[in-house]
């Protein structure tokens, strides 16, 4: 009897670890593999992310260059009255622009646009020369061109800077721009979330510029890019821990490492079942949600905020997926767009609201549906024709569309993108600038791009009221727009005093929870009929202030 247990014993033993081997290998190498994908893809990721941040730096060294060139060529290299309004106005319209001075050969600040004036200059340079000595203290400094030296300073009032300077020759004086060092940084944005666990931005010779998080100490999770300016010669260097990346949230590390011999004999005993509920790459997840329509178009209605009527929507994406839950885009939008995902994905939403709404839409013209477009969309030629063919025939006008590019996005190429927004307008189809004033470019998209609309963030509206600099900024915003012609919105409003303030200011148009959030189709078909009807009695008006109305 004991002979026949110690064999059944031992039958038993080889045949669960020949189970353990047989069913254990192919799921230990099958996750290895998938974990080398995801490993990939996360490093894929960074790299952007450091190219996107050379990018951003070649982007506003370029615009404060041609904002010196221009003072340059107004012969603006003295502390002279006359100079002071050229100056002045180079500080408000180039955005990175935080002080225009005019330096000495010795490398003292004789004057800036801040003590600098057409009244009092005399005076303003006694006192820029007291506040210069021996208060600015230079760190790094390095020839960009026979025209242009970069320097890295202390500010006592301001902590750490860069100042670009315009060389004025042998014993002349340069033209410079301070700038802080915050603007070679990503921001993180109300639509994306911050994905970046340390960044650092270098001089060539290695004087740190600006610095994001702190450098991790363990970087075995570490994802890792660096990438230098062939321009500017500045070094990016970028951290990403592997749980921050958008590959990084497909959580495998531990997928069959953990399981035991029990364990594997139930996914042996459930093998057929286990691979439909494995993720899969994130792209190729992206890719199968693309083809199967789990991308869709929600409204968040746009409204006239002195009658309450509506005046339109903008188009945002959610990803619905099979199981009902609903993905918001700042989960998605990266990953779809480093992976050239994201024009399939544009046009695929256009032609989704086209068919929802643009029967409702089309019967009303004053109404305008607003789409969100990567600027790397505008460098393409051949998105004219894409967009002629997604809404030509179809029941909304031309003239009721309208495309966004933010103003986060660098342009390189401004002639292209020019040309590109003339044929679009061409068409009929309206261009916006979205988040006008949170971005690198300063005023240079709406002076140089012709735009229709400009939309102002989230962030001076919050601020409307309260801070009296984003008052003014917003001030000045709406009267250029209204100056060149241009339609205005407040994005993000949130209750009726900032209605009240906004009107106040002479915005017309504005979106926001305090009128609705995000609505899908049908929602927002419910909403158009009972603010428009046709044929009926006089649609309804959401809920605007009475003061403002009645003003």
């Amino acid at each position: 009897m004991g002979l026949s247990v110690r064999a059944f014993t031992r039958q038993h033993i080889v045949a669960i670890a020949v189970g353990v081997l047989v069913a254990g290998t192919p799921l230990i190498a099958f996750n290895f593999w998938l974990s080398g994908v995801i490993d990939r893809q996360g490093q894929v990721e960074t790299d952007a992310a450091a190219k996107r941040m050379i990018s951003l730096g070649e982007s506003r060294i370029g615009e404060v260059m041609r904002a010196l060139d221009d003072l340059a060529a107004r012969g603006v290299k003295a502390c002279d009255p006359v100079n002071a309004e050229a100056m002045q106005r180079a500080a408000f319209v180039t955005t990175p622009i935080k002080e225009v001075a005019i330096v000495g050969p010795e490398g003292r600040t004789l004057c800036s646009h801040f003590n600098l004036s057409p009244a009092g200059a005399k005076a303003s340079l006694s006192e820029a020369a007291v506040l210069d000595a021996g208060q600015r203290r230079i760190l790094s400094s390095e020839r960009l061109s026979e025209t242009y030296a970069f320097d890295v300073l202390n500010v006592p009032e301001g902590g750490q800077m860069v100042r670009l300077r315009r060389l004025g020759g042998e014993g002349a004086n340069d033209i410079a721009a301070m700038m802080s060092t915050t603007l070679f940084l990503p921001q993180a944005t109300s639509k994306t979330e911050q994905l970046y666990s340390y960044i650092n931005v270098k001089t060539r010779d290695g004087i740190t510029i600006g610095q994001s998080g702190e450098r991790p100490a363990d970087t075995k999770d570490i994802f890792e890019a660096t990438r230098q300016s062939s321009k500017l010669g500045f070094t990016v260097n970028v951290m990403t821990h592997r749980g921050r990346t958008i590959a990084g949230n497909v959580d495998l590390k531990w997928l069959g490492l953990s399981v035991t011999g029990i364990v594997l004999l139930i996914l042996i005993t459930f093998g057929l079942m286990v691979p439909k509920n494995l993720p899969d790459n994130p792209v190729t997840e992206l890719q199968r949600a693309l083809k199967a329509g789990e991308f869709v178009p929600y409204y968040q209605p746009i409204v006239d905020i002195q009658s309450g009527k509506l005046r339109g929507a903008e188009v945002l994406v959610r990803w619905r997926k099979a199981d009902g839950t609903l993905v918001l885009p700042g989960s998605f939008i990266p990953l779809a767009e480093s992976s050239g995902l994201i024009r399939a994905m544009t046009f695929d939403l256009m032609r989704r609201a086209s068919v929802e709404v643009g029967a409702a839409i089309g019967q009303r013209p004053a109404l305008k549906i607003s789409f969100n477009f990567a600027g790397a969309l505008f460098s393409d030629e051949s998105i004219v024709k894409d967009v002629n063919k997604t809404f030509i025939g179809g029941p909304m006008k031309m003239s009721q569309v309208v495309l966004e590019v933010t103003e986060r996005d660098p342009i390189e190429n401004f002639t292209l993108t020019r040309q590109v927004i003339a044929a679009l307008q061409g068409l009929g189809v309206r261009i916006a600038i979205d988040d006008v004033g949170t971005g690198h470019s300063g005023l240079s998209y709406m002076l140089k791009l012709g735009v229709d609309i400009i939309k102002i963030d989230k962030m001076f509206v919050d601020a409307i009221g309260t801070d009296r600099n984003s008052t003014t900024i917003v001030e000045t915003l709406v009267d250029l727009a209204h100056n060149m012609r241009m339609d205005v919105v407040a994005e993000g409003v949130e209750n009726f005093e900032q209605v009240m303030h906004l009107r106040n200011l002479g915005i017309r148009s504005a979106q926001g929870y305090v009128f609705a959030p995000p609505l899908p189709g049908s929602s927002f078909l419910k909403l158009v009929e009972a603010m428009d009807t046709l044929g009926g009695e006089a649609g309804k008006s959401l809920a605007v202030p009475q003061k403002a109305v009645a003003a």
